[in-house]
């Protein structure tokens, strides 16, 4: 659920924005060639105003522009690939920091637990505590009374099921890097295609042709690599992020084991 609510408010905020523009920009033209005489009687300040505007044109339009001078038929897909690869980037970044527990503290929990009350209260302990970590202990406790070697087979086991909780998603963010720059090449060949053909038709390499032609069709590549880029570092991030999990759950376990062989020596 949080995936696709991300995912819509990307969407909300991407597409919006640029589809507002497209709309209002015949009408922005209509009204600009409704007053040429009012251009032409206009002072040498008018021409000043114009050139401030155009120098503080907001990153925000300029990448509206460039989206619609693209063409939205091959920047959409593109744009789509951004938009839910970070929605599921997002999700899993905020999964991961929920599941990240202090091990330390919960190992002293266990332990004082374990010396107090037992293996019942150890494990109302891992029960309320959220996180792989706290889970991988409640299944070894289970198996306590089978002996030390089950509960470490059961960690060993569990732990592998809590790694793959961690990687969910990552496929498909991996998917979204490799696809986003195949979708802007794609776009850029057929532009190139357009551009030739509109070369062809016109009888002469007129260089405003092939010059606009061609920047048009290398727009998509933009992109398409601006989207793999962006994602590359969400994706390496959640990566290292689920190799420090994993890396304090292997720590934990062993001490979580150490723990059980000293209350099973001291017969508590």
């Amino acid at each position: 659920m949080r995936k696709f609510i991300a995912l819509f408010m990307l969407a909300g905020i991407l597409f919006v924005p640029a589809f507002a523009y497209a709309q209002d920009a015949p009408a922005a033209a209509a009204a600009t060639e409704a007053t040429p005489a009012a251009e032409e009687t206009a002072a040498s300040p008018t021409v000043v105003d114009d050139e401030i505007v155009a120098e503080e044109q907001s990153f925000h339009q300029l990448i509206k522009e460039k989206f619609i001078e693209g063409d939205p038929l091959y920047m959409t897909p593109v744009l789509l690939c951004l938009i839910i690869g970070l929605a599921i980037a997002l999700e899993r970044i905020v999964t991961l920091n929920m599941a990240t527990t202090n091990t330390k503290k919960l190992l002293l929990k266990v332990e004082d637990a374990l010396a107090s009350g037992g293996i019942e209260a150890a494990k109302e302990i891992t029960r309320d505590t959220k996180g792989p970590v706290a889970s991988i202990f409640t299944q070894g406790l289970m198996r306590y009374a089978e002996g030390i070697d089950m509960v470490e087979k059961s960690i060993v086991s569990y732990g592998s099921v809590e790694m793959g909780r961690l990687e969910k998603g990552l496929i498909w963010v991996s998917l979204f890097i490799a696809l986003a720059p195949m979708l802007g090449f794609f776009g850029t060949v057929v532009g190139m295609i357009f551009a030739f053909d509109t070369i062809e038709a016109a009888g002469d390499i007129s260089p405003s042709i092939v010059a606009g032609g061609i920047k048009i069709a290398l727009l998509t590549t933009v992109a398409g690599l601006i989207a793999a880029m962006i994602l590359q570092l969400f994706y390496n991030y959640l990566v290292s992020k689920i190799d420090s999990l994993v890396n304090d759950m292997e720590d934990a376990s062993i001490s979580f084991v150490d723990i059980l062989v000293k209350h099973k020596l001291t017969g508590k």
